[in-house]
């Protein structure tokens, strides 16, 4: 059995996920639309503290950008939103992959869409009809959007219904203006050549689906590579299963790592690394939370819904990685109205140089200054990490 470090699994990993490679230094629609392709998915996040996740994630990857480029992708059907991880971007030739989640959906409908057919006979298709005659539609542009039933998700049944067509493939997100889904007629957004190809067994799906996890986690354990694409455990565990022992997949052991690993056989691992970034919580290299302190020894916890007085490092941190190495986190805010980039607080990993970190990391802060449009780095006193930051700052 193959036997390998825990560090040239840190850079095989970094360099899967597109975090090694050299920044473009003029960046078009192509460089996004291959990014999306690298990582596979991309999270969408609605907490704009500094920017919305998924802007941040493929800042990470190809430094300041114009913000623009990513609704292109979408606008142009390079791209499309689904469910693939939690609320995600993927490449619109991935549509068939998913396709059975779909059906599935549109066969066995939701407890809300069968209450409200027999609750209100024709509502389901009047909403269909309303998305199809108008389109693009949210929820409010209905004659009939209905209450909400409370905060946040309590969704009118307006809402159920688009939420419905749209995770049942029957309807597709147009676009997103502020945030808020525009839904239409999946004939509208989804290419004939992608929407018309036959779709992939649930099966061969599962199996696709966990070899793609692995090429972007090159090593990792079943739970991790279920989680990548937010795939049931118990399948997923009898597909890699037989994945090892088709030999598609191959067992290795990681020193220090006692779960049973699998590794891509096509997996590179680089002989050295030089990435930096600044990751932020919603970024895949990051997702799974368990792998990233068993391969990165870094224990991390979004701390949003956290009270304030009892968060440890900040509201909205991010992990700054640097080599092949998680080497400290930021806390930050970006002040728009001031126009100041805000450093609440910053903390350094132990049997980190401070010096070399507040160096780098201040360069990756003045780059997203810049992108971001703000003029100033203001640095605060919290943690191990401030003071020799505010002198780089």
């Amino acid at each position: 059995m193959r036997r390998l470090t825990k560090a040239q699994v840190r850079r095989a990993h970094i360099a899967a996920q597109g975090l090694a490679s050299p920044r473009p230094k003029a960046t078009h629609l192509g460089h996004v639309v291959q990014s999306i392709r690298e990582m596979g998915v991309l999270q969408i996040d609605s907490v704009n503290v500094v920017e919305r996740a998924h802007q941040l994630t493929l800042f990470s990857r190809l430094g300041p950008y114009d913000p623009d480029l990513l609704w292109r992708a979408l606008r142009e059907r390079r791209i499309f939103e689904y469910w693939a991880h939690m609320a995600s971007f993927v490449p619109v030739e991935d549509w068939p992959l998913w396709r059975h989640r779909m059906d599935h959906h549109a066969d066995v409908a939701w407890r809300r869409i069968r209450e409200l057919r027999e609750q209100a006979p024709g509502y389901v298709e009047s909403v269909y009809r309303q998305m199809a005659e108008r389109g693009p539609i949210t929820a409010s542009d209905l004659d009939e959007p209905g209450a909400r039933k409370g905060p946040w998700w309590g969704w009118a049944d307006g809402k159920h219904v688009l939420e419905w067509l749209f995770e049942s493939g029957q309807a597709a997100v147009a676009e997103r203006r502020n945030f808020t889904r525009y839904y239409d007629v999946v004939e509208r957004v989804i290419p004939a050549q992608f929407r018309e190809a036959p779709a992939v067994p649930a099966e061969d799906a599962l199996r696709e689906l966990i070899m793609r996890a692995a090429e972007r986690m090159v090593v990792a354990t079943a739970k991790g590579l279920a989680d990548y694409y937010r795939q049931p455990i118990v399948a997923a565990r009898r597909v890699v299963a037989g994945l090892a022992g088709a030999g598609s997949l191959v067992e290795v052991e990681v020193a220090g790592w006692d779960e049973p690993l699998f590794m891509h056989p096509d997996g590179t691992i680089p002989r050295k690394m030089e990435a930096r970034a600044l990751v932020n919580p919603f970024d895949p290299i990051v997702w799974f939370r368990d792998r990233t302190e068993q391969l990165y020894d870094f224990h991390y916890r979004i701390e949003i819904y956290v009270p304030a007085p009892n968060r440890v490092h900040g509201y909205y941190v991010f992990p700054f990685l640097l080599g092949d190495e998680l080497v400290g986190r930021v806390d930050l805010k970006a002040d728009r109205r001031e126009g100041v980039l805000r450093v609440p607080g910053a903390f350094l990993e132990e049997g980190q140089d401070p010096v070399r970190v507040a160096r780098e990391m201040a360069i990756e802060l003045r780059e997203m200054a810049r992108w971001l449009g703000l003029g100033e780095i203001a640095v605060g006193r919290k943690g191990n990490l401030a003071a020799a930051l505010r002198r780089e700052a």
